[in-house]
């Protein structure tokens, strides 16, 4: 008789239950390399930062006068040693007084007068905002003297808010909705029953949210990194100079904002069981993505109204660093919209886990919100 076999009733490596941790980064790492094997995916957002790129360029050689302008008129006061080469156009005047004066009038974009403390010995005279191409035609930095001085011109601060507005917005928007497509489309097939299997559902919530802003945040790093390119290739590295404090905190603040938007459009979706009915669940989410983008160009040069955005989870991304770039924001204002935005993600997680928890597994009729979040 042979002998009775035995079975070790320790489970072996393969069967370990995954921390929440692990089953987090796991379904992390599955979101991130499906979306990057997505052709449409790489596709649509090479485009996007392409479409970056040249905008960057574009207005940057338009602000010099590219694309068959004229040449930059210079005055040039008697004295002044300035040899500024092709592309300007000079006039010599008699003193200092009377190239101011034609800065004013406007007949003239800059004047270059003696003195100043450089080792050039020269003053670059403009009427709002400095000369970008006069002052990068000089052998060494001139000092500057603005004449009306602003805390930028209008068109500038205009392309900046919408700048900042159009990113966030595109970004937020793309990505937000491909997490609700794939918490539905893992409904409507019932893969999700599988991975609920092995991990919980605030595990399996935590680990898209997690993918997807790892894609987004990158995103955002990749198009602030193409637009410094192409300010520094056009010549507006003084521009990037004044906003590189307000893009640091742009891509801080839209980090945590879009953890904010990715947990709600993963709860709204968990509502619905058909790719159809995405739109009708996240409409309100859309809109409140859509308003700062609204907001920020509409009322980019209003500090009472960019103040008040600067606080508030779903705008602060977009108001604070326009508030950093015109030198509105106090050092700490930053810090508190952040502690505001982090406290708003507890709140709105902490819902949305529960919508998402309470819903996931119900097919067929749109769960009501309140049988979501009573459960």
């Amino acid at each position: 008789m042979s002998a009775p076999q035995t079975h070790s009733l320790r489970p072996s490596a393969t069967h370990r239950q995954l921390s929440p941790a692990q089953g987090a980064w796991i379904v992390a790492e599955r979101e991130i390399m499906t979306r990057l094997k997505s052709k449409a995916f790489v596709i649509s957002n090479a485009i996007l930062l392409i479409v970056v790129l040249a905008g960057v360029v574009i207005g940057g050689l338009v602000s010099q006068g590219g694309f068959g302008s004229s040449d930059t008129k210079v005055a040039v006061v008697a004295g002044a040693q300035a040899e500024l080469g092709d592309g300007f156009e000079v006039s010599a005047v008699a003193d200092r007084a009377a190239a101011e004066q034609l800065v004013r009038d406007g007949d003239v974009d800059a004047a270059i007068v003696e003195g100043g403390d450089t080792p050039v010995g020269l003053t670059v005279i403009a009427n709002d905002n400095p000369p970008t191409d006069v002052l990068q035609a000089l052998s060494a930095a001139p000092a500057i003297e603005l004449l009306d001085p602003s805390e930028t011109s209008y068109l500038l601060g205009y392309l900046i808010a919408m700048g900042f507005g159009m990113v966030f917005y595109m970004t937020a928007m793309t990505f937000g909705m491909t997490i609700a497509q794939s918490v539905v489309e893992e409904k409507q097939t019932r893969i999700v029953e599988i991975l609920l299997a092995t991990i919980s559902a605030r595990t399996l919530l935590a680990g898209k949210i997690l993918g997807n802003s790892i894609l987004a945040l990158g995103m955002v790093v990749a198009t602030v990194a193409l637009a410094a390119v192409g300010m520094l290739a056009t010549g507006q590295d003084i521009l990037l100079g004044e906003l590189g404090t307000a893009l640091i905190w742009f891509a801080i603040l839209f980090a945590f904002g879009f953890v904010l938007v990715a947990g709600m459009y993963a709860a709204s979706a968990a509502l619905v069981s058909r790719q159809e009915d995405i739109g009708s669940v996240s409409s309100p989410v859309m809109l409140l993505v859509m308003a700062p983008f609204f907001l920020i160009i509409f009322f980019f040069d209003n500090p009472q109204v960019l103040a008040i955005m600067s606080y508030v989870p779903f705008s602060a991304p977009t108001a604070m660093p326009m508030r950093l770039y015109f030198g509105d924001a106090a050092w700490w204002e930053p810090i508190v919209s952040l502690g505001v935005l982090i406290v708003s993600i507890a709140v709105a997680l902490w819902l949305g886990s529960r919508i998402y928890e309470n819903s996931i597994m119900k097919t067929g009729a749109r769960v009501k919100f309140s049988e979501a979040i009573k459960g």
